[in-house]
């Protein structure tokens, strides 16, 4: 094993830990690690909370502290971007000519977002934000104050509108649906946290898209498919990412939104995985393929699929999780809801404290908790057991959750 060459191919959080469980779990041989940014590996959720606010240093965003990847001889590759992938000959090609072979390689490529391609889309101070010089940027638009039109309302527009906002600027959020987040949760818990932009002064301009980009050589406005006219300094997109898929394609791997791969999360090509935003696993408690896009999986899955590589079985099963910071509420979900019969509510939502679960024939399939804490564990042993409910048990803040369930039972 120790003359072996693994290849991670994606400087992410999935990337960065698969590299880090490698070697926890004893491989000797190389690890290369290469990344297309600049930066070394860095998470996600703070350029859009307290690194975009300032309210913590960069150093806070990087995964690993300088030096571990020199002490821990993973051959971290910056600046380099993969061009082709040869699984016949198990072999990747940088842009710069560069040749790595491989004795097993994993993708973890992440996603890129949606680009809005309307007139005016090409102006100067229109910003999306994925990325972390995209946050540097931003940072400096928010510290010069200020007006800001925030296109779309998911998870990107909401929590960067959020930001802009605790900042003191004028923030504007236009979203096609009728309510922020709506596609998620359904109707309840937009309307929470419409109220909850709206009590912060938000204006929120729903049900209504963005026609034309206007302005000399930057942004200076937004004009609506209604012909609304709204005034701005700069402008955000956040309209959904979509994977990074263009390498595996070409290499001729199974895709389908995503990178296909089983519950081992190996890909349909010989000796290579993929894990994180770009991977649509095989999920084996829903039976299902899933693809998540948040932090948690790809801190959980790129340490599993290190494991997979390694030969080790791998059965990644972990209920999906997220978490999101808008002000001063913060909540936390699991589960996997493509439909649901009602939305059951522990507490009320007018007070900011409550849960709030997704029912499918009588059975838990998702579950938040808004500004209560030390309940995930739990809301995941509803989910796990998939016992029918008693819904005015459910409801009742006395009783406890794990009552709920006959023989509870825990994630692996």
């Amino acid at each position: 094993m120790s003359e072996q060459t693994f290849v991670i191919v994606g400087a992410s959080v999935a990337g960065a830990k698969a590299a880090e469980e490698l070697r926890s779990a004893g491989f000797e041989g190389r690890v290369l690690l290469i990344g297309a940014e600049s930066e070394r590996p860095y998470e996600r959720p703070p350029l859009t909370k307290d690194y975009l606010r300032g309210d913590a240093p960069r150093e806070k965003t990087f995964v690993h502290e300088p030096g571990f990847y020199e002490q821990h001889q993973v051959e971290l590759e910056t600046d380099a971007t993969v061009t082709a992938l040869d699984v016949a000959q198990s072999r990747v090609t940088l842009a710069d000519g560069r040749m790595f072979d491989y004795d097993r390689l994993l993708l973890a490529t992440g996603a890129e977002p949606h680009r809005i391609t309307i007139a005016g889309s090409e102006l100067d101070g229109v910003h999306y934000l994925r990325t972390l010089a995209d946050c540097d940027a931003l940072r400096e638009r928010l510290q010069a104050g200020g007006r800001v039109v925030v296109v779309g309302a998911g998870w990107i527009g909401s929590e960067f509108a959020a930001s802009a906002r605790q900042g003191g600027l004028e923030v504007t959020v236009i979203d096609p649906n009728s309510l922020p987040l709506e596609h998620i949760f359904g109707a309840e818990i937009g309307t929470f946290y419409r109220d909850v932009h709206r009590d912060h002064g938000v204006e929120l301009v729903l049900g209504d898209g963005v026609e034309v980009f206007e302005g000399e050589r930057a942004v200076s406005r937004v004009r609506t498919t209604t012909g609304s006219v709204i005034e701005c300094d700069f402008a955000v997109v956040g309209i959904g990412v979509a994977p990074r898929l263009k390498l595996a394609l070409d290499a001729g791997i199974k895709v389908k939104d995503g990178i296909v791969v089983d519950e081992k999360l190996q890909t349909s090509g010989p000796a290579v995985f993929a894990a994180g935003d770009v991977a649509r696993a095989w999920h084996p408690f829903y039976d299902a393929p899933i693809r998540v896009e948040h932090w948690s999986n790809a801190l959980n899955q790129g340490p599993a699929a290190a494991h997979a590589m390694l030969g080790e079985p791998v059965s990644y099963d972990h209920i999906p999780y997220f978490f999101s910071d808008q002000y001063d509420v913060g909540m936390e979900y699991s589960g996997h809801a493509p439909e649901w019969d009602e939305v059951v509510f522990r507490g009320d939502p007018a007070d900011g404290e409550f849960m709030a679960f997704w029912l499918h024939d009588r059975r838990v399939v998702a579950g938040m908790n808004v500004n209560v804490w030390d309940v995930n564990e739990h809301v995941q042993t509803l989910i796990r057991s998939r016992q029918p409910i008693d819904l005015a048990a459910l409801e009742d803040r006395d009783t406890s959750l794990d009552s709920l369930v006959s023989e509870p039972t825990t994630q692996r």
